[in-house]
């Protein structure tokens, strides 16, 4: 049966645009594309490890059998979630199977109809879809501007509501940081619930940046995914005991599914396990030292890149014909680079993303970004 007419329209415009997507093949080229940081997707160790774990325990269930609220709240879970607890210095946590998941529950159920949600125009699309969800009206600030934070603050202080403020402390499309000590500052004088999305921190920044900075007193609620940093699948809502028992009760994306497999909770268990071993403390600083030796080698050839000091680092290509192209390229020469299109970023913001790892060499990084230069220069 041929799609819908309209359907089939929005797809051949897609195409026109060069903006069509399709599902790449599994590739044995230098990876700098994929969110695995430091190696712990790959890591025979955790996986072995894992696997000890779960026969030490004699857990052998495949599937978690149904919703955490039926039948699928095994013990996994309550392991992983005091583990979260003393890791994360947070008074409690609930793990989703997602980060869309996390921010689409949290999103949808949390602000109420008269609330106000001000969020950065960068944030990510599972929580634009959150919000979407919501009652509560929602508005953008500009990306990492205070200044107009702090303005639309002022404007939507009222009575009888909540203003919440979301930003991600490592953005997934730049790599860039707000001011995440600022924003604090702002939204306690203001007395706006704080949300930080902190996906691409934990792993690379330890624990995240909102620990770093010694922020989790000041913040409202913390996202973290365990498909980047960590390896593995999964993310978890940190937050206050009430916030948890609420999301328990209304977090739709929380309430209507499948829990996690027990060997899936064992991963996250074993993965931060190995974060805070020798090894795991090793691969970090490896992962530390190519970021800045990257950054050292921009400059060097005069590439223009997005000022980050995160695993992601964006050169900015404008017209999706002109990055892909590049990227393919690369491709060729043996680099997994991924072009970055509109309309997943605005027209004329097209970029070559690149995602640094732990295992990436000094050499791969110079050859990569000569030849880079090549392109674009």
């Amino acid at each position: 049966m041929d799609l819908p007419i309209k359907l089939q329209q929005k797809l051949d415009n897609r195409i026109a645009q060069n903006a069509y997507r399709k599902l790449g093949d599994q590739h044995t080229i230098t990876d700098f594309s994929s969110n695995d940081y430091i190696g712990f997707a790959s890591s025979e160790a955790i996986f072995e490890k894992t696997h000890e774990f779960l026969t030490k325990n004699k857990i052998k269930t495949n599937g978690a059998t149904g919703s955490r609220l039926l039948s699928g709240n095994h013990s996994m879970y309550t392991i992983v979630e005091e583990q979260l607890n003393a890791v994360h210095a947070t008074e409690a946590s609930l793990i989703f199977n997602s980060g869309y998941d996390a921010n689409l529950g949290f999103f949808s159920s949390v602000p109420q109809r008269g609330d106000v949600i001000l969020y950065d125009e960068f944030i990510h699309a599972s929580i634009r879809d959150g919000i979407q969800l919501s009652n509560a009206k929602s508005y953008k600030f500009k990306h990492n501007n205070i200044e107009h934070l702090e303005e639309m603050l002022l404007r939507f202080q009222q009575e009888n509501s909540s203003v919440f403020v979301v930003t991600e402390s490592v953005f997934s499309m730049d790599g860039d940081t707000p001011d995440l000590v600022s924003m604090a500052k702002l939204c306690n004088t203001t007395q706006a619930y704080f949300i930080i999305d902190e996906a691409h921190a934990l792993g690379v920044f330890s624990d995240g940046l909102v620990q770093e900075l010694n922020l989790v007193n000041d913040v409202f609620a913390r996202i973290i995914t365990f498909g980047k940093g960590l390896g593995c699948h999964g993310a978890a809502i940190l937050g206050g005991k009430d916030l948890i028992n609420y999301l328990v009760n209304f977090a739709r994306s929380f309430i209507y599914t499948t829990g996690l497999s027990p060997h899936a909770l064992a991963t996250i268990q074993t993965a931060y396990t190995y974060l805070k071993s020798k090894k795991g403390k090793e691969l970090q600083f490896q992962l530390t030292e190519n970021i800045l030796f990257f950054k050292k080698e921009t400059q060097r050839l005069n590439l223009n890149f997005i000022e980050s000091d995160s695993a992601i680092h964006c050169c900015i290509i404008s017209g999706n014909e002109k990055v892909k192209e590049i990227a393919s390229q690369l491709q060729k020469n043996g680099f997994h680079v991924k072009p970055i299109l509109s309309p997943t970023v605005p027209k004329n913001q097209e970029r070559l993303r690149f995602c640094l790892h732990s295992y990436n060499s000094k050499e791969e990084i110079t050859n990569v970004l000569e030849q880079l230069a090549t392109f674009v220069l």
